[in-house]
């Protein structure tokens, strides 16, 4: 620790990350519970609609390199505090909107901050804190992130549209937690202090130069990030819709859909934790996997009365992938090199949270049903079974030996 720096200065940043974290996602996923009601005053197609709540994913896969280099360049705090600055204003904008086009141009809006913010996170987590707590931090501040989607996701339709009785207004509150995210943030989160990096990386890339475009393990990590960001937001943008074929009533679908995100919530916390005292991350992440094949083809013929216990076992397998797979970039990386690595994973990676419910939307017009959309997001689970067990395991624990991974 360096001199001058208080003792409980790291968990105050992990907490100001936590609540970036809420105001990210928050205003995102509050849009596929009102999304009937948009698609009807809009007068869209599904696949419209699809695209909508997918379009600032493309904006951050577009964005998400130069931003990492920028915060390389200028720092975490300005990097992120003009994007949530960006989120703010893109969010609350989209209230203003009267048709598709309109609010494709400030969702877009959205879309540049949260490539501003999302990619730096983790450079903030291996800037601020030692390699033996990289799981445990990185599951702390990502349950801000899937709190922000549960609370979004369950409350939208019952509590937050009644106060206005309008989609548009349903935006406006969700702009609240960026506006109060923004002002904490540039209030007290300072840059780390030089020579306050402790976590470095093991294995195959523990040396001083590192070259993102070909780390093959990086690549691994990047190509499961696209497949958990396919299948995550396939499911949260449809889930709603899935509940509502099967019989049940606009805002039940809602609230049974909420049930992902809430389930997931205990287990980004407490699978890094597990992975850091077991010297494991590839344990808590293959499995997950499986699960999901498994579920997913299930909810194929799962009739409305199992409905809920669908949603919970999907919770259970999504909650350990986001915080486990962002772990292995302060992992991996040099402490140089993770904003421009970070934004290799999140450029490449969530172009899978646009594909998903946008070609969703598209097979939903078509078909008139979302089983083939449940058939691809089981088969794409099945894929990453395999990628992660051709990870290094990079558990600081685990008496890690150079992967031979190719490089």
């Amino acid at each position: 620790m360096q001199p001058g720096t208080k003792p409980q200065s790291s968990w105050v940043i992990l907490l100001c990350a936590w609540l970036m974290g809420f105001a990210l996602e928050s205003p995102l996923f509050c849009v596929p519970p009102v999304m009937h009601i948009i698609t009807e005053e809009l007068r869209l197609s599904y696949a419209q609609s699809g695209f909508i709540f997918s379009v600032p994913l493309i904006i951050l896969a577009a964005i998400a390199i130069p931003s990492g280099a920028l915060a390389d360049r200028i720092g975490i705090r300005k990097a992120a505090g003009i994007g949530i600055i960006v989120i703010a204003a893109g969010s609350l904008l989209r209230g203003t909107a009267t048709d598709f086009w309109t609010l494709l141009v400030f969702t877009c809006l959205y879309g540049v901050g949260l490539g501003l913010v999302l990619p730096n996170l983790p450079k903030l987590v291996g800037s601020w804190f030692p390699p033996q707590r990289i799981g445990f931090v990185t599951g702390l501040y990502t349950t801000g992130i899937v709190f922000g989607i549960a609370l979004s996701v369950a409350i939208t339709l019952p509590v937050v549209f009644p106060i206005t009785n309008t989609f548009q207004g349903v935006f406006y509150i969700w702009t609240i937690p960026a506006v109060a995210a923004a002002i904490v943030w540039w209030i007290v989160v300072k840059e780390p202090q030089p020579g306050r990096r402790q976590s470095g990386p093991v294995g195959e890339v523990n040396r001083s130069s590192y070259r993102i475009w070909t780390s093959g393990s990086l690549w691994l990590v990047t190509i499961l990030f696209f497949i958990i960001n396919y299948v995550t937001f396939s499911w949260l943008g449809w889930a709603p819709q899935l509940m509502m074929d099967k019989g049940a009533p606009p805002a039940l679908a809602a609230l049974m859909a909420s049930v992902m995100p809430w389930v997931s919530i205990p287990l980004a916390f407490a699978a890094p934790w597990a992975s850091d005292r077991i010297g494991s991350r590839k344990l808590f992440l293959w499995p997950s996997f499986a699960l999901f094949a498994l579920v997913l083809v299930s909810a194929i013929y799962a009739p409305l009365s199992l409905g809920w216990a669908v949603v919970v076992v999907v919770g259970l397998a999504a909650g350990a992938q986001l915080p486990i797979i962002l772990s292995f970039l302060p992992d991996l990386v040099p402490a140089g090199g993770i904003g421009r690595a970070g934004g290799m994973v999140m450029s490449i990676g969530y172009i899978g949270g646009l594909v998903g419910p946008w070609l969703g939307g598209y097979i939903l017009d078509i078909t008139g049903t979302l089983n083939l959309n449940l058939v691809i997001l089981a088969g794409l689970s099945a894929v990453g079974i395999y990628l992660a067990l051709r990870l290094p395991e990079t558990g600081v624990r685990a008496g890690l030996r150079p992967s031979k991974t190719p490089h």
